[in-house]
């Protein structure tokens, strides 16, 4: 058996944009199942949609998703799968949202227009026959300072709602390709209808984002590692939890070299707001 599947914990994530007019009877149902079958995470429901990360031994995790598949809108959500000897959250949370992925703009509407997807396999032959186009990381910097693809741009974004403003201000070619990514796919798929609304032409989406990418093609042309919003801070390309830690004052990921830094004190600073 391989390393990999000795692990103790699924850690599952996906979203779907979709109407949803009984949350408030759905976070219920959900917050029981997970509770009566030891799973821990955060599920966000709203108007818009359900985005979910969860954590759990793998029978329970098939029974959440077979629990997801009873319903219509939630069947076949495309599921970003990993492993970890310990359990990637600390509690269970079922929590109503104005948006599952907050940009501030109610007009945008994912369900009914976004970007086109890219696959990981088609993403990655055009970064090795070094295509002509715009390739746009959406994530906030803090993550991107952990890695991104070469070559890729971004907008120095501390929080995704900067997102529209930050792309109407840009100088980016609007008649020329774009290949947005994210770490999951969601708020790709958000911003790019807010990039078509914006006058971009060929706005394309990766396919299950960095997550996706790592599961199917692996690290090619990736640099370093990927941020994840769980107690695992970081994973590589084989999806296996780095030593990036999060400084507990200012929740800054924190790389080797940081962390060996006298400015780290566990609990009270680090190089980020040692100065503070």
């Amino acid at each position: 058996m391989s390393d990999i599947m000795e692990k103790k914990y699924v850690n599952i994530a996906g979203y779907k944009f979709v109407e949803i007019s009984n949350k408030e009877d759905l976070r219920k149902k959900f917050k029981d199942f997970c509770s009566d079958s030891d799973i821990l995470g955060t599920i966000l429901l709203s108007n818009e949609g359900i985005n979910f990360f969860l954590s759990g031994y793998k029978k329970n995790i098939n029974s959440f998703l077979e629990y997801l598949d009873d319903d219509d809108r939630f069947r076949s959500i495309p599921i970003k799968q990993s492993f970890s000897e310990k359990c990637a959250f600390r509690k269970m949370n079922v929590r109503l949202k104005k948006e599952i992925i907050s940009m501030g703009i109610e007009e945008i509407s994912p369900s009914l227009m976004s970007g086109e997807k890219i696959s990981p396999q088609k993403f990655r032959d055009w970064l090795e026959e070094n295509k002509d186009i715009t390739i746009l990381d959406t994530r906030n910097d803090y993550e991107i300072r952990l890695g991104s693809f070469k070559n890729s741009v971004n907008l120095n974004l501390s929080t995704f709602r900067g997102f529209p403003e930050a792309i109407a201000n840009s100088s980016f070619d609007r008649e020329k390709t774009v290949v947005m990514f994210c770490t999951g796919g969601i708020r790709c798929e958000k911003a790019s209808a807010e990039m078509i609304n914006q006058g971009f032409k060929d706005v394309r989406q990766l396919e299950g984002g960095i997550l996706g990418y790592f599961e199917s093609v692996g690290g090619e042309y990736w640099d370093g590692d990927c941020f994840v919003f769980d107690r695992r801070v970081a994973v590589d390309s084989n999806l296996n939890v780095t030593n990036v830690e999060v400084c507990f004052a200012c929740r800054e990921p924190l790389n080797t070299d940081e962390i060996s830094s006298s400015k780290y004190i566990i609990g009270k600073s680090c190089p980020y707001c040692f100065e503070k």
